[in-house]
């Protein structure tokens, strides 16, 4: 085998565009029908696999290594440093100990959070047509190598960059690299060796996708080889940040500024009242450090996983974890009507003449179209392939010619030549008006008369009352030339309108039930096809969906960006929509505030997927559409999306009970030791001790992912809400404060502990409290009413015990605890057992309070680009 081009060279040399064809099939040792698998096999191993970004190393120690880049980590490790550098060694080594347990629970969980998203995401891994041993193959795209022979259609994400070797009316949208709007022409031959990149007619490249129109490409530049690799590099790639991402940092930004505040206070404070000043540092430090949920990160991954797994094992495989929140978010969802409202099993029902009688000819005239085009696989050719008789023969008839189909003609050309005649027949198939509109005359079974305005009503009229009626209807036209080498979109003119096709596809089973259920949990679904508003609104009222707004694309493409937005949320039914146009429907929609679902699979509904704060599509569309969404259906079905969208609720309920539980514990935790330290003649808790309460606490939390979730809180559409976060946490932990005092009140005053003796008390009961504080606010309902999962109860209940049992383990006193005595712990029990009561109460206040004030603070989710 010759050398490969995989490399991607320097300065512009070696131009592959500029080399012909058999030249850089004989460079790479191919052929016009491709490399036999040994030759695959043996490029794959030079040239290693098309990925942008290698997937080698050690990705478990890259992980683990990413733990201790948290800010909160590093402080753990300079109060660490610190303590070793004025001899408190063992305080250090205590506090080593908890950092690298800590990183270690965070690892294991996101780890394994990540290898289960690998291998959902393997689920539905990418997939191209190769030539190889000269025959048409299916291969992963990762197995593709410089030299393969790929084949190109509409809708192909183009794998690899390379030059084309055939093409047929290929448009190529080009956006992702050079930002042109509009689809490129290409076609074989050579291009210049100086040519820019959107200048190249001859080459495609990596991450770019085919419009419309057929190729055969050659492979020349793979993985970090490809242009799509070289901008990646330089520019990076940045996910668009939703509103969780955006909630999270804003949450972040709250827990420093009270971090700094704590530090800052604290620890001059204890300065000011002569403590020494690295007790008094590393206090504080631990105070801030105590107070932040550090855990938060695996909390997030690995509820978003498990969040994820829910949904694979439901039917709906999550491309982007952060999409599960969007989906929970989601109050409209837009969809198109075949295959997800209706039944998707398209059938031909009947061929009609221009004046409305039955045609045998007219449906061979139609399968001759449909079984010929090599296009874009479409279920309307589909059912007419399937309606072919045993009596039809295709046998004398071969394809002189294909005009594909594309979104601004709308229909397709097939040019048929049969054995024995001087002339052939183009047949064309597509929109009824994109057809009528081409025609001059009309075929009337065996003769042509002109195309004049009445008939031309005629026609429109019959169109309409079949839609009216639920038929989808296609019009044909034919005309015959006198046999020559070509034909293209111009021999497209005078054709005699030959008749009607009528499909049916009758709505899914069961729909009207499905959409009063997404009702029920506050989606309201809209939809958007491509369909004439008479079919439409036929389908919206069998399935109980609302029909009295309709806007057509042909008003649609006559209102401003304004106009559109001030009409979009009235709408009920978008029809005669142009592909281009759903993109400009989904971003008025989302600037009404409203949080968006797309679920799409077609060449043109990629911008759309994009533009929705949750793109969602199917496994079998075509690659861009894949691509674009953030979650893919196993079966194209809006029951699967219900039950995403519950999963989702949960999901991001279960992450909020997390941030909720321990910064209203945790606060008001640290509020009172920080008060505490001021007044009492010793630290309330030392900083190891501070540190080992907060990783014992933390402990169960990572089973909230597994918690269960009520009802009533996936009935609605759920949003971050900082606001929401500041008050639970200053509302339950002022309550946690107030029985912190009164436990400090029975310590000094009742009992007369010692330093000792009070903070091994006071870490007892404050672990205790943090524990059980999260059966209390877990759940809006009563306590006893709601039922934790088995895992968070026994984890919950094993951090209890063992924090009962600390004080009298060997080596307890190695940090600073000491046996308590008996009646110090049963008033302990009897102080919990009031703050639980207390916060049961207060639970029940403040969530009625949220439904009080809850229409006045709805967040509008945005997906920024």
């Amino acid at each position: 085998m010759k050398r490969s081009l995989v490399p991607r060279p320097a300065d512009g040399a070696d131009a592959y565009w500029a080399m012909p064809a058999d030249e850089l099939l004989a460079e790479l040792g191919s052929t016009p029908d491709g490399l036999s698998s040994a030759a695959a096999a043996a490029q794959l191993r030079m040239a290693g696999r098309n990925t942008i970004s290698g997937t080698g190393g050690h990705p478990a120690i890259a992980a683990f290594a990413r733990q201790f880049r948290s800010p909160l980590v590093l402080i753990l490790v300079f109060a660490a440093a610190v303590s070793a550098f004025v001899g408190e060694g063992s305080e250090a080594l205590i506090i080593a100990v908890i950092v690298l347990a800590s990183c270690a629970l965070s690892f294991t969980q996101e780890y394994g959070a990540s290898r289960a998203m690998e291998a959902l995401t393997a689920r539905i891994a990418r997939k191209a047509s190769v030539l190889r041993d000269g025959k048409e193959t299916p291969i992963a795209v990762e197995d593709i190598v410089p030299g393969d022979v790929i084949l190109l259609s509409a809708g192909n994400l183009i794998p690899a960059d390379g030059v084309l070797l055939q093409a047929r009316d290929l448009n190529v949208s080009e956006s992702a690299l050079t930002g042109e709007t509009f689809p490129v022409v290409k076609a074989p031959g050579v291009s210049a060796p100086d040519a820019r990149l959107g200048a190249r007619g001859n080459a495609v490249f990596t991450g770019t996708s085919v419009r419309s129109g057929t190729a055969k490409m050659l492979a020349v530049r793979t993985g970090g080889g490809t242009e799509y690799a070289s901008i990646a590099a330089t520019i990076g790639r940045a996910v668009p940040e939703t509103e969780f991402n955006r909630g999270i940092r804003r949450f972040g930004y709250l827990m420093t500024e009270v971090m700094l505040a704590i530090v800052i206070v604290v620890f001059f404070a204890n300065l000011l009242l002569e403590r020494p000043a690295i007790d008094s540092l590393l206090f504080s430090l631990a105070l801030a450090v105590g107070l932040t949920p550090e855990l938060l990160p695996a909390i997030i991954s690995v509820t978003l996983a498990r969040g994820a797994r829910a949904m694979a094992s439901g039917g709906v495989v999550v491309r982007r974890l952060d999409a599960i929140e969007n989906l929970g978010s989601m109050d409209l969802l837009c969809t198109d009507k075949t295959g997800t409202l209706t039944e998707g099993a398209i059938r031909l029902d009947a061929c009609m003449d221009p004046d409305g009688a039955a045609s045998e000819q007219l449906r061979v005239w139609a399968l001759l179209n449909a079984s010929l085009q090599t296009g874009m696989a479409n279920p309307l050719d589909e059912a007419i392939v399937a309606g072919r008789r045993d009596h039809d023969d295709l046998a004398p008839y071969i394809k002189a010619e294909e005009i594909p189909y594309d979104f601004i003609r709308k229909r397709l050309s097939v040019v048929v030549r049969r054995e024995g005649q001087s002339d052939d027949l183009l047949i064309c198939k597509g929109a009824v008006q994109n057809v009528v509109d081409a025609c001059s005359m009309v075929f009337d079974g065996t003769s042509t008369r002109p195309l004049d305005e009445d008939q031309a009503k005629a026609i429109d009229d019959r169109m309409r009352c079949w839609s009216t009626e639920g038929y989808r209807v296609l019009g044909v036209a034919v005309r015959r030339f006198p046999r020559k080498a070509a034909y293209g979109r111009e021999d497209e003119a005078d054709l005699a309108f030959a008749g009607f096709l009528l499909f049916f596809d009758p709505p899914k089973p069961g729909m009207a039930e499905t959409l009063k259920a997404f009702a029920a949990r506050g989606i309201k679904v809209k939809m958007i096809s491509g369909d004439n508003r008479y079919v439409a609104q036929h389908l919206a009222e069998a399935i109980g969906l609302p029909r009295r707004n309709v806007l057509t694309g042909g008003e649609l493409s006559k209102m401003t960006k304004e106009a559109l937005f001030a009409r979009a949320a009235e709408i009920d039914i978008f029809a005669e929509i142009d592909p281009n146009q759903k993109e400009r429907i989904i971003a008025a929609l989302r600037r009404r505030g409203h949080v968006v679902g797309y679920l799409g699979d077609g060449i043109n509904d990629a911008p759309a997927l994009h533009e929705a704060d949750v793109g969602i599509s199917v496994d079998g569309a075509v690659d861009v559409a894949r691509e674009a969404a953030d979650m893919i259906l196993l079966q194209r079905d809006l029951g699967v999306v219900l039950r995403g969208v519950d999963d989702g609720r949960a999901t991001f309920t279960n992450t909020m009970k997390y941030i909720a539980i321990t910064t209203s514990a945790n606060f008001g935790n640290m509020v009172s030791m920080a008060l505490a330290s001021l007044f009492l003649p010793f630290l309330p808790l030392l900083a190891p001790q501070i540190l080992l309460n907060n990783l014992l606490s933390d402990a169960p939390s990572m089973a909230i992912a597994t918690d269960n979730v009520d009802a009533e809180q996936t009935r609605a559409p759920r949003h971050w809400d900082i606001g929401y976060v500041r008050r639970f946490m200053v509302a339950f932990g002022l309550v946690s404060s107030v029985f912190d005092f009164v436990t400090f009140a029975f310590l000094i005053l009742v009992a007369g502990t010692t330093a000792h003796v009070f903070q091994t008390a006071w870490f007892v009961e404050s672990l205790i409290t943090e524990l059980a504080i999260v059966m209390i606010v877990r759940t809006r309902k009563p306590f006893w009413k709601s039922r934790p999962s088995g895992l968070l109860a026994w984890l919950t209940l094993a951090a209890g015990v063992l924090a009962i049992a600390i004080p009298y383990l060997p080596g307890a006193g190695w940090l600073g605890f000491v046996p308590l005595p008996v009646p110090i712990m049963a008033g302990l029990i009897a102080i919990t057992a009031a703050y639980l009561a207390a916060s049961e109460a207060t639970k029940r206040w403040f969530f009625a309070r949220e439904r009080r004030h809850a229409g006045r603070r709805r967040p509008a989710s945005r997906k920024e680009s």
